[in-house]
Protein backbone atom coordinates (compact mmCIF):
# COMPACT_ATOMS: atom_id res chain seq x y z
CA UNK A 1 0.00 0.00 0.00
CA UNK A 2 2.90 2.37 0.66
CA UNK A 3 3.98 1.77 -2.96
CA UNK A 4 0.43 2.43 -4.19
CA UNK A 5 0.23 5.74 -2.34
CA UNK A 6 3.59 6.84 -3.72
CA UNK A 7 2.61 5.95 -7.28
CA UNK A 8 -0.74 7.70 -6.81
CA UNK A 9 1.10 10.89 -5.88
CA UNK A 10 3.73 10.62 -8.60
CA UNK A 11 1.60 9.44 -11.54
CA UNK A 12 -1.77 11.01 -10.75
CA UNK A 13 -1.87 13.73 -8.11
CA UNK A 14 1.24 15.79 -8.88
CA UNK A 15 0.80 15.81 -12.69
CA UNK A 16 -2.96 16.46 -12.68
CA UNK A 17 -4.01 18.26 -9.48
CA UNK A 18 -3.37 21.74 -8.12
CA UNK A 19 -0.54 22.14 -5.62
CA UNK A 20 -2.95 22.84 -2.75
CA UNK A 21 -4.88 19.64 -3.49
CA UNK A 22 -1.66 17.62 -3.69
CA UNK A 23 -0.63 19.01 -0.31
CA UNK A 24 -3.99 17.90 1.13
CA UNK A 25 -3.54 14.41 -0.32
CA UNK A 26 -0.02 14.15 1.05
CA UNK A 27 -1.28 15.11 4.50
CA UNK A 28 -4.05 12.50 4.48
CA UNK A 29 -1.66 9.79 3.29
CA UNK A 30 1.04 10.65 5.81
CA UNK A 31 -1.22 11.15 8.84
CA UNK A 32 -4.01 8.63 8.27
CA UNK A 33 -3.53 6.16 5.47
CA UNK A 34 0.08 5.08 5.85
CA UNK A 35 -0.29 4.31 9.58
CA UNK A 36 -3.35 2.17 8.80
CA UNK A 37 -2.28 0.41 5.57
CA UNK A 38 1.48 0.84 5.07
CA UNK A 39 2.46 -2.84 5.22
CA UNK A 40 -0.70 -4.32 3.71
CA UNK A 41 -0.58 -5.81 0.23
CA UNK A 42 -2.80 -3.96 -2.21
CA UNK A 43 -4.57 -7.10 -3.40
CA UNK A 44 -5.37 -8.24 0.14
CA UNK A 45 -7.20 -5.14 1.45
CA UNK A 46 -10.89 -5.94 1.98
CA UNK A 47 -14.07 -3.90 2.31
CA UNK A 48 -14.07 -4.74 6.02
CA UNK A 49 -10.59 -3.21 6.31
CA UNK A 50 -11.70 0.00 4.63
CA UNK A 51 -14.93 0.15 6.62
CA UNK A 52 -13.00 -0.25 9.87
CA UNK A 53 -10.57 2.48 8.83
CA UNK A 54 -13.44 4.83 7.98
CA UNK A 55 -15.32 4.13 11.21
CA UNK A 56 -12.17 4.80 13.17
CA UNK A 57 -12.35 8.39 11.93
CA UNK A 58 -16.01 8.99 12.84
CA UNK A 59 -15.00 11.79 15.20
CA UNK A 60 -13.93 13.84 12.16
CA UNK A 61 -16.53 12.91 9.52
CA UNK A 62 -15.41 15.41 6.90
CA UNK A 63 -11.81 14.20 7.07
CA UNK A 64 -12.97 10.58 7.13
CA UNK A 65 -14.90 11.10 3.90
CA UNK A 66 -11.98 12.84 2.19
CA UNK A 67 -9.70 9.94 3.15
CA UNK A 68 -12.25 7.42 1.84
CA UNK A 69 -12.52 9.25 -1.48
CA UNK A 70 -8.72 9.36 -1.86
CA UNK A 71 -8.43 5.70 -0.96
CA UNK A 72 -11.12 4.81 -3.52
CA UNK A 73 -9.28 6.72 -6.25
CA UNK A 74 -6.03 4.95 -5.39
CA UNK A 75 -7.74 1.55 -5.63
CA UNK A 76 -9.32 2.49 -8.98
CA UNK A 77 -5.84 3.27 -10.27
CA UNK A 78 -4.57 0.02 -8.80
CA UNK A 79 -7.03 -1.78 -11.08
CA UNK A 80 -5.82 0.23 -14.06
CA UNK A 81 -2.22 -0.66 -13.20
CA UNK A 82 -3.05 -4.34 -12.78
CA UNK A 83 -2.45 -4.44 -9.02
CA UNK A 84 -6.02 -5.61 -8.32
CA UNK A 85 -8.69 -7.35 -10.44
CA UNK A 86 -11.18 -5.13 -12.27
CA UNK A 87 -14.24 -4.21 -10.21
CA UNK A 88 -12.63 -5.16 -6.90
CA UNK A 89 -12.35 -1.71 -5.30
CA UNK A 90 -12.88 -2.41 -1.56
CA UNK A 91 -14.21 1.12 -0.99
CA UNK A 92 -17.44 0.31 -2.83
CA UNK A 93 -20.52 0.32 -0.58
CA UNK A 94 -18.67 1.87 2.34
CA UNK A 95 -21.10 4.59 3.36
CA UNK A 96 -19.81 8.11 3.80
CA UNK A 97 -20.73 10.12 6.87
CA UNK A 98 -23.32 12.83 6.51
CA UNK A 99 -21.67 16.23 6.42
CA UNK A 100 -23.50 19.20 7.84
CA UNK A 101 -23.03 22.22 5.58
CA UNK A 102 -22.24 25.15 7.82
CA UNK A 103 -23.39 28.58 6.68
CA UNK A 104 -22.41 31.43 8.95
CA UNK A 105 -22.97 35.03 7.90
CA UNK A 106 -22.01 38.21 9.69
CA UNK A 107 -24.86 40.47 10.78
CA UNK A 108 -24.62 44.25 10.51
CA UNK A 109 -23.80 44.43 14.22
CA UNK A 110 -21.08 41.77 13.83
CA UNK A 111 -19.60 43.59 10.84
CA UNK A 112 -19.42 46.73 12.97
CA UNK A 113 -17.65 44.84 15.76
CA UNK A 114 -15.24 43.31 13.24
CA UNK A 115 -14.48 46.79 11.89
CA UNK A 116 -13.73 48.04 15.40
CA UNK A 117 -11.46 45.06 16.10
CA UNK A 118 -9.55 45.58 12.84
CA UNK A 119 -9.07 49.26 13.65
CA UNK A 120 -7.81 48.31 17.11
CA UNK A 121 -5.40 45.79 15.55
CA UNK A 122 -4.07 48.51 13.24
CA UNK A 123 -3.37 50.64 16.32
CA UNK A 124 -1.44 47.76 17.89
CA UNK A 125 -4.08 47.14 20.54
CA UNK A 126 -4.80 43.50 19.59
CA UNK A 127 -2.27 40.74 20.17
CA UNK A 128 -2.14 37.06 19.23
CA UNK A 129 -2.57 34.27 21.82
CA UNK A 130 1.22 34.33 22.16
CA UNK A 131 1.22 38.06 22.91
CA UNK A 132 2.51 39.10 19.46
CA UNK A 133 1.19 42.31 17.91
CA UNK A 134 -0.91 41.69 14.80
CA UNK A 135 0.91 42.46 11.54
CA UNK A 136 -0.66 45.28 9.48
CA UNK A 137 -0.50 42.90 6.53
CA UNK A 138 -2.63 40.34 8.39
CA UNK A 139 -5.17 43.11 9.02
CA UNK A 140 -5.03 44.12 5.36
CA UNK A 141 -5.56 40.51 4.27
CA UNK A 142 -8.64 40.25 6.49
CA UNK A 143 -10.06 43.47 5.08
CA UNK A 144 -9.46 42.29 1.51
CA UNK A 145 -11.20 38.99 2.25
CA UNK A 146 -14.37 40.69 3.46
CA UNK A 147 -14.28 43.41 0.77
CA UNK A 148 -13.89 40.97 -2.14
CA UNK A 149 -15.21 37.55 -1.09
CA UNK A 150 -11.93 36.06 -2.31
CA UNK A 151 -10.54 32.78 -1.00
CA UNK A 152 -7.84 32.97 1.65
CA UNK A 153 -5.18 31.48 -0.63
CA UNK A 154 -6.00 33.99 -3.37
CA UNK A 155 -5.26 36.90 -1.05
CA UNK A 156 -2.27 35.41 0.77
CA UNK A 157 -0.71 34.43 -2.56
CA UNK A 158 -1.42 37.78 -4.21
CA UNK A 159 1.51 39.50 -5.95
CA UNK A 160 1.68 43.15 -6.96
CA UNK A 161 1.90 42.16 -10.61
CA UNK A 162 -1.64 40.75 -10.27
CA UNK A 163 -3.11 44.10 -9.16
CA UNK A 164 -4.54 46.16 -12.03
CA UNK A 165 -5.28 49.53 -10.46
CA UNK A 166 -6.50 51.05 -13.73
CA UNK A 167 -9.10 48.31 -14.29
CA UNK A 168 -9.88 48.07 -10.57
CA UNK A 169 -9.37 44.33 -10.29
CA UNK A 170 -7.04 41.53 -9.33
CA UNK A 171 -5.98 39.42 -12.30
CA UNK A 172 -5.03 36.00 -10.95
CA UNK A 173 -3.26 33.70 -13.43
CA UNK A 174 -4.49 30.70 -11.45
CA UNK A 175 -6.96 29.88 -8.69
CA UNK A 176 -9.08 26.96 -7.54
CA UNK A 177 -11.19 27.44 -10.68
CA UNK A 178 -8.42 28.59 -13.03
CA UNK A 179 -7.54 32.12 -14.19
CA UNK A 180 -9.78 34.64 -12.47
CA UNK A 181 -10.61 38.33 -12.11
CA UNK A 182 -11.51 39.66 -8.67
CA UNK A 183 -13.17 43.08 -8.84
CA UNK A 184 -12.12 45.62 -6.25
CA UNK A 185 -14.60 47.97 -4.58
CA UNK A 186 -13.33 51.48 -3.73
CA UNK A 187 -12.43 50.52 -0.15
CA UNK A 188 -10.26 47.62 -1.38
CA UNK A 189 -8.59 49.81 -4.01
CA UNK A 190 -7.77 52.47 -1.41
CA UNK A 191 -6.37 49.83 0.93
CA UNK A 192 -4.06 48.49 -1.77
CA UNK A 193 -2.96 51.98 -2.83
CA UNK A 194 -2.01 52.82 0.76
CA UNK A 195 -0.47 49.46 1.72
CA UNK A 196 3.33 49.79 2.00
CA UNK A 197 5.36 47.80 -0.51
CA UNK A 198 8.51 46.08 0.70
CA UNK A 199 11.47 46.38 -1.63
CA UNK A 200 12.52 43.01 -3.01
CA UNK A 201 9.24 41.36 -1.98
CA UNK A 202 6.73 40.77 -4.81
CA UNK A 203 3.92 39.81 -2.42
CA UNK A 204 1.10 42.12 -1.38
CA UNK A 205 0.59 40.42 1.98
CA UNK A 206 4.13 40.38 3.32
CA UNK A 207 5.34 37.69 5.73
CA UNK A 208 8.01 37.72 8.38
CA UNK A 209 10.78 36.23 6.23
CA UNK A 210 12.57 38.37 3.60
CA UNK A 211 10.89 38.10 0.21
CA UNK A 212 8.12 35.83 1.51
CA UNK A 213 4.36 36.12 1.76
CA UNK A 214 2.37 35.73 4.95
CA UNK A 215 1.58 32.02 5.14
CA UNK A 216 -0.59 31.57 8.21
CA UNK A 217 -3.50 33.87 9.00
CA UNK A 218 -4.89 31.65 11.74
CA UNK A 219 -3.25 33.23 14.81
CA UNK A 220 -4.03 36.83 13.78
CA UNK A 221 -7.57 35.81 12.90
CA UNK A 222 -8.18 34.15 16.27
CA UNK A 223 -7.07 37.34 18.01
CA UNK A 224 -9.19 39.59 15.80
CA UNK A 225 -12.18 37.28 16.13
CA UNK A 226 -11.91 37.28 19.92
CA UNK A 227 -11.56 41.06 20.02
CA UNK A 228 -14.75 41.34 17.94
CA UNK A 229 -16.60 38.73 20.04
CA UNK A 230 -17.43 36.64 16.95
CA UNK A 231 -17.37 33.21 18.60
CA UNK A 232 -16.12 30.46 16.30
CA UNK A 233 -16.43 32.43 13.04
CA UNK A 234 -14.06 30.99 10.42
CA UNK A 235 -12.01 33.01 7.96
CA UNK A 236 -13.96 31.31 5.16
CA UNK A 237 -17.18 32.72 6.65
CA UNK A 238 -16.03 36.15 5.47
CA UNK A 239 -16.55 34.86 1.93
CA UNK A 240 -20.04 33.68 2.86
CA UNK A 241 -20.75 37.07 4.41
CA UNK A 242 -19.71 38.87 1.22
CA UNK A 243 -22.14 36.72 -0.75
CA UNK A 244 -24.93 37.12 1.80
CA UNK A 245 -24.73 40.92 1.63
CA UNK A 246 -25.11 40.73 -2.16
CA UNK A 247 -28.01 38.30 -1.98
CA UNK A 248 -29.83 40.31 0.69
CA UNK A 249 -29.31 43.40 -1.48
CA UNK A 250 -31.21 41.82 -4.35
CA UNK A 251 -28.30 40.81 -6.57
CA UNK A 252 -28.92 37.80 -8.77
CA UNK A 253 -27.29 34.48 -7.98
CA UNK A 254 -25.42 34.40 -11.34
CA UNK A 255 -23.85 37.78 -10.52
CA UNK A 256 -22.86 36.62 -7.02
CA UNK A 257 -21.48 33.39 -8.47
CA UNK A 258 -19.42 35.32 -11.00
CA UNK A 259 -17.99 37.58 -8.30
CA UNK A 260 -17.02 34.57 -6.19
CA UNK A 261 -15.61 32.64 -9.15
CA UNK A 262 -18.04 29.73 -8.89
CA UNK A 263 -18.09 27.46 -11.92
CA UNK A 264 -21.21 25.56 -10.85
CA UNK A 265 -24.50 27.38 -10.24
CA UNK A 266 -25.33 24.84 -7.52
CA UNK A 267 -22.44 26.23 -5.46
CA UNK A 268 -24.08 29.65 -5.35
CA UNK A 269 -27.57 28.25 -4.72
CA UNK A 270 -26.91 28.11 -0.95
CA UNK A 271 -27.54 31.87 -0.89
CA UNK A 272 -30.90 31.66 -2.66
CA UNK A 273 -32.96 32.01 0.51
CA UNK A 274 -31.21 35.29 1.34
CA UNK A 275 -32.39 36.89 -1.92
CA UNK A 276 -35.95 36.65 -0.59
CA UNK A 277 -35.28 39.40 1.95
CA UNK A 278 -35.59 42.46 -0.37
CA UNK A 279 -38.59 40.87 -2.09
CA UNK A 280 -40.27 40.24 1.25
CA UNK A 281 -39.57 43.81 2.32
CA UNK A 282 -41.00 45.18 -0.92
CA UNK A 283 -44.08 42.97 -0.63
CA UNK A 284 -44.62 44.11 2.96
CA UNK A 285 -44.36 47.78 1.95
CA UNK A 286 -46.79 47.44 -0.96
CA UNK A 287 -49.19 45.28 1.03
CA UNK A 288 -49.20 47.75 3.90
CA UNK A 289 -49.98 50.66 1.57
CA UNK A 290 -52.83 48.72 -0.03
CA UNK A 291 -54.18 47.70 3.36
CA UNK A 292 -54.09 51.32 4.51
CA UNK A 293 -55.96 52.40 1.37
CA UNK A 294 -58.59 49.70 1.80
CA UNK A 295 -59.11 50.74 5.41
CA UNK A 296 -59.28 54.45 4.64
CA UNK A 297 -63.08 54.58 4.45
CA UNK A 298 -63.39 52.64 7.68
CA UNK A 299 -61.60 55.35 9.67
Amino acid sequence: MADLFERYLEDHARPHKKASSVKDDEGLIRCLMLPAFRRRKVAEVTRADVDGFHKGLKGTPYRANRALALLSKAFNLAEVWGWRPDGSNPCRHVRKYREEKRERFLSQQELARLGSALAAAERGEVTSPRGVTISPYAVAATRLLIFTGARRGEILGLRWEHVNFEAGRLELPDSKTGAKFIYLPPAALQLLQELPRVEGNPHVIVGGKPGAALVNLREPWVAIRQAADLGDLRIHDLRHSFASVGAAGGMSLPIIGALLGHKETATTARYAHLSDDPLRSAANTIGSKIADALDADAV
